[in-house]
């Protein structure tokens, strides 16, 4: 080694005064855990229906479904609840496969897919809905911790002007909201 080459330590640049690499880049923030909220909604089932009990099950899903509803790809505009043989099925619901997750299966976006209930709460649908009235709909899909969960609800039909009372107090109630908002401004 020649004598008047530097030596390597007394020339070093502490690392937080040079580029970040893989190796030496501060720590990334944590992921969250569980994805949390809602990933669809039916809200016509509430504009149809007066829910009158509600009811939580899981749902059987094909991985590719479950990257889809991870996305929010999912529809449940005309889906119901079908109770057959001792086993509700989830019927109309749409969920869009990816491109990239699904490739090497053939995914069917409309399939029918099991609910997951206990043998109480199947009795009590059934004996519900063989009622004369009643309905059994799916009114939302969420995440529950690292679970995907439907929310089913039991209700009867409304009727042509139990809708429109329903607008109308709903346009009253933001009415009278906006007046008390506003009340202190105009002066």
């Amino acid at each position: 080694m020649s004598g008047n080459q530097p030596r390597c330590s007394s020339t070093q640049v502490p690392v937080a005064d040079t580029l970040a690499t893989a190796y030496n880049a501060a720590p990334m923030a944590k992921q969250k855990k569980h994805p949390t909220g809602t990933i669809a909604q039916n809200k016509k089932a509430r504009h149809d229906y007066f829910i009158e009990h509600r009811f939580e099950a899981g749902l059987v899903l094909a991985g590719w479904e479950v990257k889809s509803l991870r996305a929010g790809k999912a529809q449940l505009v005309d889906s119901y609840v079908l109770l057959k043989d001792g086993e509700a099925w989830l019927l109309g619901s749409h969920i869009a496969p990816l491109t990239t997750a699904s490739t090497h299966v053939i995914a069917d976006p409309t399939r029918t897919r099991k609910l997951l209930l206990n043998q109480r709460e199947l009795e009590k649908l059934f004996s519900a809905v063989q009622q004369k009235g009643y309905a059994c709909v799916c009114l939302s899909i969420y995440w529950s911790k690292h679970l995907i969960k439907c929310e089913i609800a039991l209700g009867k039909g409304k009727k042509e002007y139990d809708k429109r009372h329903t607008e109308r107090e709903r346009d009253s109630d933001r009415e009278l909201q906006r007046a008390v908002r506003n009340k202190g401004k105009e002066d």
